[in-house]
């Protein structure tokens, strides 16, 4: 017969160290914001700041939206390099 000690009182209910929620996912919702913003401005600068900060949140924080910000980093500076390419030769 196996029995489970924890440390937590037995009035108290157990609570996980784990966040839940969006807090979990503070860097890829920054860097899906700066992708975006790096299609209107400096996709070169700001799209590579977001595509670096989504790789950190998959690999360092394991971070549940993180392929969602790496695609939308990515689109966002490759279509902004695009755009402006396009209005260049305007």
């Amino acid at each position: 017969m196996a029995s489970h000690y924890t440390d937590q009182p037995a009035d108290r209910p157990h609570q996980s160290t784990s966040q839940s929620g969006a807090a979990n996912n503070v860097a890829s919702i920054f860097a899906m914001i700066l992708g975006v913003i790096g299609l209107l401005f400096l996709p070169i600068v700001i799209g590579l700041a977001g595509v670096i900060l989504a790789i950190i949140a998959k690999t360092v924080r394991h971070e549940r939206l993180s392929t969602i910000a790496i695609v939308v980093s990515a689109v966002g500076m490759v279509g902004g390099m695009v755009l402006g390419a396009v209005f260049a030769s305007m």
